[in-house]
């Protein structure tokens, strides 16, 4: 059963840009594959961790 707008529910709809050096980014990237998670998915997961310790709601 679909969400009455159309969207999926928990889907994403913001982007956060960064920049890194290519060699960083590389070598998160492989570490986050080699441990069967995803950049974006431990990058949220820190977010979220920075904000509740820090007391945003």
């Amino acid at each position: 059963m679909g969400k009455k707008d159309g969207k999926k529910a928990g889907k994403k709809d913001s982007q956060l840009v960064l920049r890194l050096d290519k060699a960083e980014r590389d070598a998160f990237v492989e570490l986050c594959k080699d441990m069967d998670t995803s950049a974006a998915r431990e990058i949220r997961r820190f977010i979220r961790g920075f904000m509740k310790e820090n007391g945003s709601d």
